[in-house]
């Protein structure tokens, strides 16, 4: 390991950065030192730009993941490096956040019902029913659902912050069924190893599987389940504060936009239209048509 990048290690550590930040960031300084063939302190403003073009142009990569790259390069350069020029030379790019995917109650209902595999349908019930991210799922152990309280503990969500979400009756129901037959141990979603969790590829490829069985167009992940459980809440009469805290959220914003999705509330509201006094179209025939 060079020095630069056990400085820049120790320096997310310090900021109580998550284990996966610290791998994402450094996995990226890395890939920017490999494009170049130099240590990033020997490179500037203009080796940035290059390759955040490279990443857009070449590799095709989403904004999303342009913005994580910027980040990353951002930490190095104005944290460890003591840099200043970063925010003047790197504008940060506009991203445009996309309405939520969302499943139909029906549709979610035909996904268990489709899913054998006792596993994963507890698993892809957990994200529905509880509304978690994907790697809160596979985070938890066994110790973790308190069935006396009826909540399930997330120990340690984004940002390192913990909460508590619901635990539903019918939920428990298929995670014991789900534990009476598999008996995991210390993790509840074991990967091929015992000793550790389910790995997310495992998940998305669980969810390809499935969708393609199903034969329906829109996209299936855990993400889309967590989107799911959120609009059919906020159909159901659930304020959007209670949601921001089962889902984690930091800012009521970024729940907000469950508002744009929610069937109840688009439905609730009636047109201007309806309340004009159009007169029925008559047609070259002399017969009358309403629209």
């Amino acid at each position: 390991m060079t020095h630069l990048r056990q400085r820049m290690q120790e320096d997310l550590r310090l900021r109580n950065f998550s284990e996966r930040t610290i791998r994402h960031y450094t996995h990226t300084v890395a890939e920017f030192a490999r494009y170049f063939h130099r240590s990033p302190d020997q490179l500037g403003p203009e080796h940035v730009r290059t390759f955040l073009l490279y990443l857009l142009n070449e590799r095709k990569l989403a904004w999303g993941t342009i913005q994580g790259a910027r980040s990353a390069l951002k930490f190095l350069y104005t944290r460890t490096l003591k840099q200043t020029w970063f925010d003047q030379e790197i504008i940060k790019p506009k991203v445009h956040r996309k309405l939520p995917t969302v499943w139909s109650r029906e549709e979610v209902c035909a996904l268990l019902d489709a899913t054998t595999n006792t596993k994963h349908r507890a698993l892809l019930a957990v994200y529905y029913g509880a509304g978690l991210r994907c790697q809160e799922a596979l985070d938890l152990k066994v110790t973790d659902i308190d069935s006396k309280r009826m909540i399930i503990n997330i120990r340690e969500g984004k940002g390192k912050f913990p909460r508590q979400v619901m635990l539903s009756p019918k939920l428990l129901e298929l995670l014991r069924l789900y534990r009476r037959g598999r008996k995991p141990k210390e993790w509840l979603f074991p990967g091929e190893r015992p000793d550790g969790p389910l790995f997310q590829n495992a998940v998305r490829v669980a969810c390809q599987k499935l969708r393609k069985k199903l034969s329906i167009s829109k996209p299936l992940s855990p993400h889309v389940l967590r989107h799911s459980f959120a609009t059919h809440l906020l159909d159901a009469g659930t304020d959007l504060r209670s949601i921001q805290l089962l889902l984690g959220h930091r800012d009521l914003e970024t729940t907000a936009r469950y508002l744009h999705v929610s069937e109840a509330r688009l439905h609730a509201t009636a047109s201007p239209l309806d309340d004009l006094p159009v007169r029925d179209i008559r047609t070259a025939q002399g017969g009358n048509r309403t629209a």
